[in-house]
């Protein structure tokens, strides 16, 4: 609806009542909605709800039999060395690549936010990464450390006679995978600690300036508290990209090796789930770890809404 503007022009006001979409009955909401429930139910919703019944069972895929078992499938994986070990190096692996990962995009973001010549092909190389899939990011670090061929060990070879064995030592391949893993984040918070850098108040800053700041003082004291809240959302989703994206880097570097103690030190708890689950067929002890991922993400979504939010500053 339109009323006249001061100028005799017309400007957009509220919808008429008789103007706005009005559903009549029940009935008809239910069936816009009926696709989109359906989709949701046969693709998220039963299968949750059959990884929950398969975590009380211990069956044989092969003989299609079950049998009920309770919470027995639950007590011998918390019991497990193996879990406890793979629990243990998913913390490690997701406490490194979350806060490698921040620190280091917030650093060439706010690199890359300076009024410099080129600075939007800079800005375009550390953004390119992120379209790469994790499966050609893998591929493309498998080639660069192949202890054999790579490119890294031709040139430390050539400069220095040393050709590690990047898939073989067991930190080696632990540091190798965590790297990756933070490398193939960094165009994901770039884009949005650059979009958020760039909307910053330039007074407040310039302010800071004025008073006789340092660059450093200028970007902890006064920059860092105001990309808190960019920083408090990102630090939520490295963490669920740490403990779901990291199979197929995982999975092409080192396949979970090289072994040690009672796993491999780069087998994480996505990977051990897809070996029980598809590999050694266990589907009890893989829905059971399936549920307690669930549980995970659940808590640590609320402890990052009930802690970390209360640290979030959210004004300028």
């Amino acid at each position: 609806m339109l009323k006249p503007g001061r100028a005799g022009g017309r400007v957009a006001g509220p919808p008429a009542p008789e103007d706005r979409a009005v559903f009549r009955g029940t009935v008809l909401p239910w069936v816009f909605l009926l696709p989109s429930l359906l989709i949701l139910a046969v693709f998220i919703y039963l299968p949750a709800l059959q990884t929950l019944r398969l975590a009380a069972y211990r069956a044989n895929v092969i003989l299609g039999t079950e049998q009920f078992t309770g919470l027995e499938n639950l007590t011998e994986l918390l019991l497990s060395p193996t879990y406890q070990q793979v629990a243990l190096q998913t913390l490690i692996f997701t406490l490194l690549t979350v806060s490698l990962g921040l620190l280091l995009s917030l650093g060439l973001a706010w690199l890359a936010s300076r009024p410099i010549r080129g600075a939007k092909t800079y800005r375009l190389l550390l953004i390119y990464p992120y379209a790469l899939s994790p499966a050609i990011a893998g591929t493309l670090w498998l080639f660069l450390f192949n202890p054999e061929i790579g490119v890294v060990n031709q040139l430390l070879g050539a400069a220095f006679n040393v050709r590690p064995r990047w898939l073989d030592t067991p930190l080696l391949a632990f540091l190798l995978v965590t790297l990756a893993a933070v490398w193939k984040g960094l165009a994901y918070n770039i884009v949005f600690y650059l979009a958020s850098i760039q909307n910053l108040p330039g007074d407040v800053l310039e302010a800071a300036e004025i008073d006789g700041a340092t660059p450093a003082q200028v970007f902890w004291r006064v920059a860092f508290p105001l990309l808190s809240p960019i920083t408090f959302f990102l630090m939520f989703t490295n963490i669920i990209a740490a403990l779901f994206d990291s199979f197929a880097l995982t999975d092409l570097l080192t396949r979970g090796g090289p072994y040690v103690g009672h796993a491999g030190v780069t087998t994480f708890l996505m990977y051990q789930l897809y070996q029980d689950g598809f590999v050694n067929f266990k589907t009890g002890a893989a829905a059971v770890q399936a549920a307690l991922m669930l549980v995970l993400v659940a808590l640590v979504t609320w402890t990052q809404f009930r802690l970390g939010e209360r640290r979030v500053h959210y004004g300028a």
